[in-house]
């Protein structure tokens, strides 16, 4: 593929939605109009994250869904389950939900959805400390707060603290929930470290006598894992590959905007998390620079090596592999869609890199 990068300024940006939305039109009179119903992406947060998962929500408020000719509602609910059982229950046609509940349902004979998309491929995480605490090694005897035995956060961590030397059996956890509760008690001195993402530590009230242990870039560093999808049923995929196309489009080309000029996502920001001042949100977009999936993330040796990280932890059971292919992705995986869209852009340089 050839390399195309071509990030626009405000005004260029807007020139180019009116051209698209133009073409697409006289596209849809020649070769037939696109569904007249709304395409729904379902998302798993009731409001615009802290994250670079939130170019899904401002793909629809900045109108890139719009220019790409496809109308987009969002459909809010809360985990990946409840997004599941909405888009099993016909109630949108593409939805971000966890890997591993992906790879759960193929496990259990499930092939109706694929992947085709990732807008945010892993969740920055960083493991943040009381000052005391000058090291990982110095964990050893400490307290370190997690959402529950099992969860994400749990098995991740346990992996990021075993490449620093640090034992499963030498931190005392404690299972406290949600990470802003988990935050509140590291600010508290509860405990003595935790996993947060960047957002929550950059908007914590108080952060005196406290500091990042673990930065994101060697938290991820240590658990190269894909944590989230979009995934669309095959129906779908059959009866809506333009609209599918479009949205991936509409991803890409807002992915690579912030990435080229990242005070967009800060004034973008700014009227949808009221919360959150300036600064902050300037902060986090700094903590962000290599995160935007500028070419989809889906990345096929990371997505293997996240499906086989599962089954050797245990949360997986190993049918998910398939005995004939191991190393065969379309059980689960679509990637014509989003090749489709690089075609259209072209490749991206950035820490986002194609391979299949």
């Amino acid at each position: 593929m050839s390399l195309n990068i071509q990030p626009f300024g405000a005004r260029g940006r807007g020139l180019w939605r009116a051209v698209a939305a133009l073409w697409i039109a006289c596209l849809g009179l020649v070769g037939g109009a696109a569904s007249a119903e709304p395409f729904r992406l379902i998302v798993t947060h009731l409001e615009p994250p802290l994250l670079p998962n939130s170019v899904m929500d401002l793909a629809q408020s900045l109108g890139y869904f719009e220019a790409e000719g496809v109308e987009v509602d969002l459909v809010r609910v809360q985990q990946t389950p409840s997004a599941i059982a909405a888009l099993k229950a016909g109630e949108g046609e593409m939805a971000n939900i966890s890997l591993d509940a992906l790879l759960q349902l193929h496990a259990m004979g499930d092939d109706s959805l694929r992947a085709v998309v990732s807008p945010n491929t892993s969740l920055p995480f960083l493991i943040a400390a009381r000052a005391a605490v000058a090291s990982p090694e110095a964990l050893a005897g400490k307290t370190f707060g997690i959402g529950r035995v099992g969860s994400l956060d749990h098995a991740l961590s346990m992996r990021v603290l075993a490449e620093a030397g640090v034992g499963a059996q030498a931190v005392s956890l404690v299972a406290l929930g949600q990470p802003a509760t988990r935050a509140q008690a590291l600010a508290a001195q509860r405990i003595d470290a935790t996993t947060m993402s960047v957002g929550v530590w950059s908007t914590m009230p108080d952060r005196d006598g406290l500091h990042v242990l673990v930065s994101p870039e060697a938290y991820f560093a240590a658990a190269p894992l894909v944590n989230k999808v979009n995934v669309v049923p095959r129906a779908v995929l059959e009866t809506r590959p333009r609209e599918v196309q479009a949205v991936i489009r509409a991803l890409l080309r807002l992915s690579r905007d912030i990435a080229a000029e990242p005070d967009l996502w800060v004034r973008a920001m700014s009227p949808l998390r009221a919360d959150v001042g300036p600064e902050a949100l300037r902060e986090l977009v700094a903590q962000f620079s290599g995160s935007w999936m500028v070419n989809g993330g889906m990345n096929a040796a990371d997505l293997l090596r996240t499906r086989d990280w599962l089954i050797e932890t245990g949360e997986l059971s190993q049918a998910v592999v398939v005995a004939a292919a191991p190393d065969d992705l379309s059980a689960w995986v679509d990637f014509a869609p989003l090749d489709a869209a690089l075609r259209d852009l072209g490749v991206a340089a950035g820490a986002d890199p194609v391979a299949r």
